[in-house]
């Protein structure tokens, strides 16, 4: 019974179904009917004109943004535990070719203005320091909290008073509007986002994300930059297809509602005072001692070690009932 990662979780067989449809010959790269059908989807689902690219991971998705975002000599504001300063590899900084990463602080990895504030107002107007360009937010956050579009709202509000721009990770983006109950649009454009990572893989998709862009004259460069960082894919279709597979009569988000659900089930078990992070996504949080975490692990669930005293479990959009059940109970019964 795994609950270690959203990442292992199977492929949806409508994502299955739509790339055996796709095994025909077609243009290459981005070319194909389905990848130049992407725009048109996302446009409608986010109520306004948009642009978007598919790339393979979220790690080049969130690179790519960022590199369009923030030149060389500047930087990009971000959380401390954000995926992109501590997951990535160095990645945004190879991808923008040195940008500085510029941590800040907020609890259950959340940024909000005054925690970005704190750190741009410190840095002096002058040429020994580098200057921020960007923020990027994450949303669902690493512990698994989620921003509402008046909390989004307000850091569009600081990035437009500091010229600066806004990038959002929505490696679980599903998980975060199905949590909130919102429009797409409402937090994000609406909210002065500028770029989303719009997670798939986690929720149902094989090798496939997508780049929104809300200021479509940012693709036309993030594209060539695709190219550049060997991500133009040759059957790129197949890529396009998992997308529309998934933007297909809400699915994403009905994948992202059962994650959710499961998730608070788990929670339920668990109790509110094993918690270390109210669960508003897939992600569970939990006080653990070394021998609670040995007994779970004997009868069978799969789980990471978190900080000491503490673990991780995750949620799938398609994760058994049983399982879920099982380790709600199991968790109670400690």
């Amino acid at each position: 019974m795994r609950f270690f990662s959203d990442n292992a979780a199977p492929v949806s067989d409508a994502v299955l179904a739509a790339m055996a449809a796709a095994n025909a010959a077609d243009a290459a790269y981005d070319g194909d009917a389905l990848s130049r059908r992407l725009d048109d989807a996302f446009s409608d689902l986010f109520e306004t004109r948009v642009a978007a690219l598919w790339v393979a991971t979220g790690t080049a998705a969130n690179s790519l943004a960022l590199g369009a975002l923030c030149p060389p000599w500047r930087g990009v504001v971000c959380h401390r535990d954000a995926h992109i300063n501590n997951d990535e590899a160095g990645a945004p900084e190879f991808f923008t070719h040195g940008a500085k990463l510029m941590p800040a602080e907020g609890d259950g990895a959340k940024l909000t203005p005054e925690a970005i504030a704190a750190v741009i107002d410190l840095i002096a107007d002058d040429v020994h320091r580098v200057q921020p360009a960007a923020i990027s937010i994450t949303n669902a956050t690493e512990y698994g909290l989620v921003y509402t579009p008046d909390e989004v709202a307000a850091i569009g509000a600081l990035a437009r008073a500091r010229g600066l721009g806004l990038h959002m990770d929505g490696a679980r983006f599903a998980n975060a509007v199905a949590s909130v109950g919102c429009a797409p649009a409402d937090v994000t454009w609406r909210a002065g986002v500028d770029v989303l990572s719009f997670g798939f893989v986690k929720n149902g998709g094989m090798s496939a994300e997508a780049l929104v862009f809300f200021g479509p004259e940012l693709a036309a460069e993030v594209a060539i930059r695709r190219k550049r960082a060997g991500h133009l894919l040759s059957k790129g279709r197949y890529l396009a297809a998992q997308i529309h597979a998934l933007l297909a009569d809400d699915l994403w988000l009905a994948h992202g509602r059962a994650a959710n659900d499961a998730a608070a089930r788990i929670a339920r078990g668990a109790g509110a005072a094993r918690l270390v992070h109210p669960v508003q996504a897939n992600e569970i949080f939990v006080r653990l001692s070394e021998a609670e975490a040995a007994a779970l692990r004997a009868q069978g669930f799969g789980f990471h070690d978190w900080a000491p005293g503490e673990a991780r479990f995750v949620t799938s959009w398609n994760q058994a009932e049983g399982e879920v059940d099982a380790l709600a109970a199991a968790l109670a019964a400690l």
